[in-house]
């Protein structure tokens, strides 16, 4: 019997609205589908008790030349993570088409995979279509050279310092008589808005740190008993983060504990499993007529930085099915000023869809309801803004969900930054999210800007009317003499592939764009 992998997907390293130009190349083109071929008419089919692999029932390992055979629209075989799946019973029910899963017919379809779909819980989605695992040779990981083995860390220095031309992260740690102390030191400066994962579960302590698109994870069973919460401190321009918790027994150890899987590792973030904590749901307000801002509650012993631009992932099972679903966080208003307190929940803005998925299923969630929740995600980097002079945002709808924390970064954190304008795209006037907001901040800030546009527009409505299209972007994004500029796009997969096309005609170079793609 062939060992079925568990652990759920989405693979890492995407985005709500996953990085074009940044990282991913192309969002998902979707496809009109026949009716009654939506996911849940294909859950539904996939438990239908049918064979879907032609096996019935059988594993095998299947062998590269094996695989080649089924190359066909009528038996369309692929493998992704080692694991070969028979696609042709979801051709039909695949959003992107059946072109797009052919790319990927008789061949080894991980890499095509993860350029666009890979927040897509396809474990789930395809179990009943998992034919087996690919048979190959044995390869030893380059990580398991620097993995310590699973003994005891005795007291500090825990861990040998790397070469100094090394640029892998390292740890120490420290103690006082009442306290335990984790300090990484990542070689590199850090965002201001943190970068870390910690969760510290029953005497088990992780954390992740997500370096542009590396992964550096510590993973122990601590020596001895601790209290159920941390404090993170991050020195952000020398790349230091500092772990504290509390002892249970004062005394002093004479190890920090034994290492667990992934123990100081550094890796690609694709090539590691996505960690999900439970959290609660403490509130749930309107933003408009149909968004919601959602504040969730991350549980004791955990602590989660969000860098501007990322995301994270939401998990649960819906009609016995685990269902994942990017979404990138919010503040909880859209100006937070800089001397206050850090908010340690999360806020997720998010449009309810009534034919959707797993938007009705998040609308129904009541108070201290949990939810699986991710640690950051995505390539999204604040790099390319540090010496530009004027940032072009174009949102549309929901899209507004990463420029917003983008706006704040940019007014507050980046000075060579001298205009940010936000071009905001929606049907209708009542779906403008945060207005109110986002005219209070024009009015304070004179180098913020934002003009509305609206498709579907009332006779009374005296703004710009429309869709996207070149003549609306070149009086919104013409280069004064002397500048640098910048511009991201976010909104649906069309409207980004569309304005993205449209910003390269009037003269954006590749390095000068970011897409954000659903």
């Amino acid at each position: 019997m062939l060992n079925v992998p568990t652990q759920s997907f989405p693979a890492p390293s995407s985005q709500q609205r996953v990085s074009a130009g940044g990282s991913a190349a192309t969002g998902r083109n979707k496809v009109a589908l026949k009716p009654g071929h939506s996911l849940m008419d294909w859950i539904r089919f996939a438990k239908s008790g049918k064979d879907l692999t032609g096996l019935r029932g059988r594993l095998i390992e299947v062998t590269p030349d094996e695989l080649k055979k089924h190359n066909t629209r009528d038996d369309c075989w692929t493998c992704i993570r080692g694991f070969v799946y028979n696609v042709t019973p979801y051709m039909d029910y695949h959003p992107g088409g059946e072109g797009e899963l052919m790319r990927a017919a008789g061949i080894d379809g991980t890499d095509l995979f993860d350029q666009v779909h890979r927040w897509v819980n396809y474990e789930s989605m395809l179990k009943e279509c998992l034919v087996g695992k690919m048979s190959t040779k044995p390869v030893i990981a380059l990580n398991a050279v620097f993995a310590p083995p699973p003994a005891a860390l005795g007291p500090p220095p825990s861990v040998a310092p790397p070469p100094d031309k090394d640029g892998r992260p390292r740890y120490d740690w420290f103690q006082t008589d009442s306290t335990v102390h984790l300090v990484i030191y990542a070689k590199r400066k850090l965002p201001a808005s943190g970068c870390a994962a910690v969760d510290l579960r029953d005497g088990v302590l992780r954390i992740e740190v997500l370096l542009q698109k590396m992964s550096y994870v510590v993973h122990l069973r601590l020596a001895e008993e601790v209290e159920e919460n941390v404090s993170v401190k991050t020195a952000f321009s020398v790349g230091k983060i500092q772990v504290a918790c509390r002892k249970r027994t004062a005394g002093k150890w004479e190890s920090l504990g034994r290492a667990l899987e992934s123990h100081n590792t550094f890796l690609c973030k694709q090539d590691r499993a996505v960690f999900y904590r439970e959290c609660s749901l403490v509130s749930r307000t309107d933003v408009n007529h149909n968004t919601q801002l959602y504040r969730l509650r991350l549980p004791p012993g955990s602590a989660v930085q969000v860098p501007v631009g990322k995301h994270v992932y939401l998990k649960d099972n819906i009609q016995d099915a685990e269902v994942v679903r990017p979404y990138t966080p919010v503040d909880r208003t859209l100006w937070t000023p800089q001397d206050s307190d850090p908010d340690p929940d999360l806020y997720l803005m998010v449009k309810v869809y009534p034919d959707g998925l797993f938007t009705p299923h998040l609308h129904r969630m009541n108070p201290g309801d949990s939810i699986g929740v991710s640690g950051p995600e995505g390539s999204f980097s604040l790099r390319p803004l540090r010496d530009i002079t004027h940032l072009f945002l174009v949102a549309a709808g929901t899209g507004l969900t990463p420029m917003a924390r983008l706006v704040h970064t940019a007014l507050s954190d980046v000075e060579s930054v001298k205009e940010t304008k936000l071009l905001f795209f929606n049907r209708k006037e009542e779906d403008i999210l945060w207005r109110s907001e986002l005219d209070e901040l024009a009015a304070i800030d004179e180098r913020f800007q934002v003009e509305y546009v609206l498709s579907e527009p009332c006779e009374s409505w005296s703004g710009a009317r429309g869709r996207v299209n070149e003549s609306l972007l070149r009086g919104s994004v013409s280069k004064p003499d002397g500048s640098k500029r910048f511009a991201c796009v976010c909104g649906p997969s069309a409207f980004t592939e569309l304005t993205i096309g449209l910003l390269k005609q009037l003269g954006f170079e590749e390095q000068e764009l970011h897409a954000f793609q659903g």
